[in-house]
């Protein structure tokens, strides 16, 4: 029998925690220097010094552009690239699916429709992102309430998810069609594609509690998460409420995608790619593999977006970026690995 080269034990390397940890800091530092407008390291330092009570000269434009600009749009991308991340990896072990991505349930489709309704009514930022997070929200009861009966399974929620992402996509095809070509057609269009150019304080914390949230219950719960793919007979042997524990992951990781997708629109390949690299270094175990996920995810998105900013000088939505990496990064790992097990 072919050994399963996924299955490793549940703990880091103390090398690997620290490259874990320092991956998103290194990406962060990297994003604040690079862009149109380049800061030196240096005026870096000086600047993060300067928020110590240190006294170093740094001109206001590079204040303006580190914290400003570029400090809120590194938040974001860290937290959502966590969540989105986090959420992928818990709908792959919760339904036994590689292809599990956030947005199984319908979410992304949900928060996109409210996105794009807002947007047809002339709604400022954040009514927009007002929208988005409810519809997203809506759109898991939904499929909640459509796949779960007295004798549901996890295939009638993935079916139901499916049915309801489907329903709320020919919504935001309807709202497309309705809106105006000269000036509402192209900010919808342009706002499904997914780009963080809108990030600033107010919209992080609108958004973030929710993720983060998500992510500290999540976390808290890792040591019980590999009970997901069992069956209520064997989780109940080893004295886990599999049940309630499906719902809380689902509550969480669904509020985690309606929270990102109101943010920065849907931003696809991060909750697909991100947890099954993570599974091939550190294994399946959610005591190493979601952490992993969570430090990953929020460098990777950061790296991202920072390509997306800084390519050209029209910025490119990052979505696009996303799927242009990770498309035959996936098949490259794919073809090494000889296929995918959860």
């Amino acid at each position: 029998m072919k050994k399963n080269t996924l299955v490793q034990p549940g703990r880091f390397r103390l090398w690997e925690l620290l490259l874990l940890i320092l991956f998103p800091v290194i990406c962060s530092f990297i994003a604040l220097a690079a862009g149109r407008f380049s800061v030196p390291p240096a005026d870096i330092i000086h600047s993060v010094l300067n928020k110590f009570s240190f006294d170093f000269q740094v001109s206001q434009q590079t204040e303006l552009v580190l914290w400003t600009m570029r400090f809120p749009r590194i938040l974001m991308a860290l937290v959502v690239g966590a969540g989105l991340s986090v959420a992928g990896c818990i709908f792959q072990s919760l339904f036994s699916n590689p292809l599990a991505t956030p947005d199984t349930l319908g979410v992304a489709s949900g928060s996109s429709f409210g996105a794009a309704l807002a947007l047809l009514f002339g709604a400022n930022l954040i009514l927009v992102q007002a929208s988005a997070l409810a519809f997203g929200l809506c759109a898991m009861a939904l499929t909640w309430l459509s796949g779960s009966g007295k004798n549901s399974s996890k295939v009638s929620i993935v079916l139901a998810g499916i049915v309801i992402g489907s329903l709320f996509s020919a919504l935001v095809s309807f709202v497309k069609f309705a809106a105006d070509t000269e000036s509402q057609l192209p900010s919808i269009t342009y706002w499904l594609m997914g780009s963080l150019s809108s990030a600033g304080y107010n919209t992080l914390a609108m958004g973030c509690p929710l993720i983060i949230i998500g992510i500290a219950v999540l976390f808290l719960l890792r040591w019980r998460l590999n009970s997901l793919p069992l069956s209520d007979d064997e989780a109940a042997s080893l004295g886990i409420n599999v049940k309630a524990l499906r719902i809380i992951c689902i509550l969480c990781a669904s509020s985690i995608t309606a929270a990102s997708v109101s943010m920065c629109g849907p931003v696809g390949w991060i909750g697909l790619l991100i947890p099954h690299i993570c599974r091939m270094k550190f294994g399946s175990n959610h005591v190493s593999l979601l952490p992993a996920s969570i430090f990953t995810g929020a460098g990777f998105m950061v790296l991202v977006d920072t390509a997306a900013r800084s390519i050209s000088a029209a910025e490119l939505p990052v979505s696009i970026l996303t799927a242009m990496l990770g498309a035959p990064f996936f098949i490259i790992l794919m073809r090494k690995s000889g296929g995918w097990t959860i």
